[in-house]
């Protein structure tokens, strides 16, 4: 930090666009506590042996967003949402080492409708990931909210800003996205139980 004693979160992301790599180096100290929170989040959900802890994760996303390179993150929510993605990525690669390694591990996350409180039930991780991949090339934007609200774990509000989109068009599009996900997703299964809450 020495380097920008004085600097806005703003003027150091505005910085790091440019290719300021010490301008990024700012950065992850000041969003330590939301990317510390995060990491929290998914490992919760992960296997309790899993390989990977809190550090490791946000350490594993920095070297990824370091390989990215830079983008225009317009915000703290924007930056947040991309590692919140690349912690994901991370998560996503090490269950599918794991099951090649050890068939039918069981690696499962919850996708709920309300983000702070309530249960959905279980899902399989890569499951998932296969049928984002699938939303993705069917509609970017159902796509980027799923990313946004559950891997981010954004507001409605956030969300919004990010995508420069309405609130009313994240809940019509988050609500949309988590039911055909769900359906895809059985249909991967074969019909065994998986879901995202209720509608």
């Amino acid at each position: 930090m020495e380097d920008f004693p004085s600097q806005s979160l703003h003027n150091l992301l505005a910085k790091w666009n440019e290719g300021d790599q010490k301008a990024l180096e700012a950065v992850v100290p000041l969003l330590y506590h939301e990317l510390h929170g995060l990491a929290r989040h998914y490992l919760r959900g992960e296997r309790p042996d899993h390989t990977l802890q809190t550090t490791a994760l946000i350490n594993e996303a920095y070297l990824r967003l370091v390989e990215q390179g830079p983008f225009p993150a317009q915000n703290r929510s924007h930056f947040v949402a991309v590692a919140a993605t690349l912690m994901r990525q991370v998560l996503v690669d090490y269950a599918r080492r794991r099951r090649a390694a050890k068939r039918g591990c069981d690696c499962k996350v919850t996708l709920r409708d309300d983000m702070d409180a309530g249960k959905g039930q279980d899902m399989d991780v890569l499951a998932l990931d296969d049928a984002l991949k699938e939303l993705a090339e069917r509609d970017p934007q159902q796509s980027r909210i799923v990313e946004l609200r559950f891997f981010a774990g954004l507001t409605v509000e956030e969300t919004a800003a990010v995508l420069d989109v309405s609130p009313a068009t994240v809940k019509r599009d988050w609500s949309m996205a988590r039911a055909w996900l769900s359906r895809q997703i059985k249909r991967g299964e074969g019909g065994n139980k998986a879901g995202m809450g209720k509608n």
